[in-house]
This record gives C-alpha cells, sequence and structure tokens, in this order.
C-alpha cells in the first residue's frame, strides 16, 4: 500500500551550493547529511512543511548510469499559500520559469521552476491540500 511520499531527490553538481541554496528559499537548515561532517557529504536531507516531506540533494556524482541532466520528467508540485510571491522569490533567486503561473480547474494554480542546479520544482496553490490540512487539525 502507498502511505505516502518518503522522500524526493534532487540532483546537484555543486552539493554544497545547493544545500546553501535552498536553505535560503526553504528557511531552515537539512536535518541530515551523508556521510557525516567533518566528511564532504555525498547526500544532504531537509525537512519541509506541515508533515515535515524530505528532499534530499545527491551529489551527481552519484546519479544513475545514464541519467539525463536536461530538466524535465516528473514535477513534484508543493503547496505554498502565495504562489505569485513564491514564484517572485524563485526568479529573483535564480531560478528560471519552466512553465509560468497557470490556473486549473476548481481553484487550482501551479507553475514550475528549474532551480540553478538542473532540477524542476514545482509550486501550486492546491485547495484539496487545504482541506486536508484542515481535516487533521479538527480531529
Amino acid at each position: 500500500m502507498f502511505r505516502g511520499f518518503a522522500t524526493t531527490s534532487f540532483y546537484a553538481d555543486d552539493l554544497a551550493e545547493a544545500v546553501a541554496w535552498y536553505a535560503e528559499l526553504f528557511g531552515v537548515q537539512p536535518y541530515y547529511a551523508y556521510p557525516p561532517p567533518p566528511a564532504e557529504p555525498a547526500y544532504v536531507e531537509f525537512r519541509v512543511g506541515d508533515d515535515e516531506d524530505e528532499l534530499g540533494f545527491i551529489d551527481r556524482r552519484y546519479a544513475p548510469a545514464g541519467a539525463s541532466n536536461p530538466p524535465g520528467g516528473a514535477v513534484v508540485f508543493w503547496h505554498v499559500d502565495d504562489l505569485p510571491g513564491t514564484a517572485q522569490r524563485l526568479l529573483a533567486m535564480g531560478a528560471t520559469e519552466y512553465e509560468p503561473v497557470t490556473p486549473r480547474a476548481q481553484g487550482f494554480t501551479t507553475a514550475s521552476f528549474v532551480d540553478p542546479f538542473g532540477n524542476v520544482l514545482g509550486v501550486m496553490h492546491n485547495p484539496h491540500y487545504l482541506e486536508v490540512v484542515g481535516r487533521r487539525a479538527r480531529e
């Protein structure tokens, strides 16, 4: 049975730079690194948001053989309360637009950006997400 996302992983050529960029974006420091300091990490992980979802960064040297570098493929979308503000912040931090802010059906709005490390980061305003969080708060 699928129970929820455990970790989403991104690759980065410069792991330290990616960690610093995302620490600024999220406003939190990563909680885990392997190998642990003082060694140079090959993997670093953040916990973010209401459910402390895990976003990991892997030194691209450890990507599977044949992994491509161009942005694309599956996009994980993070709910944000202020989608236009988040989009502006990502652009100001050096991300590039992958898909513009796009209204979808029934109050859903999405956008996606390519971070400075070549990964696609999706953001959205998601009424369903807010309903689930609200329901949990009432229980």
